[in-house]
């Protein structure tokens, strides 16, 4: 099963993340995943949501977590989980096309 804390573990999904958000592109996470972010460094004075139970681990990694069905912290766009999938999906397109 592959989950966000198995990709976290892989130094090559690791490093293609970091790289994809340190060019500024739209970086966009939901439930688990945002424990990748957390490992390649992005998410210091950020502002984002997850799975609730990652809030001790994004707030360690130097996050500013809150309980949001979706959070817009620049290029980063979070979700806590797959209730929330509509608000998340329409935030993505809208962040996409602003991208251009």
């Amino acid at each position: 099963m592959i989950n966000g804390d198995f990709v976290r573990a892989d130094r090559g999904a690791v490093r293609f993340v970091k790289a994809f958000f340190d060019a500024g592109k739209p970086v966009a996470a939901i439930c688990h995943a945002p424990w990748v972010l957390a490992e390649a460094d992005v998410v210091r004075g950020r502002r984002m949501t997850s799975w609730p139970s990652l809030q001790t681990d994004l707030r360690n990694a130097g996050a500013e977590w809150v309980d949001e069905e979706v959070v817009v912290d620049g290029n980063l766009t979070t979700s806590r989980k797959p209730d929330d999938l509509p608000a998340f999906g329409r935030t993505l397109v809208e962040q996409i096309a602003a991208a251009g």
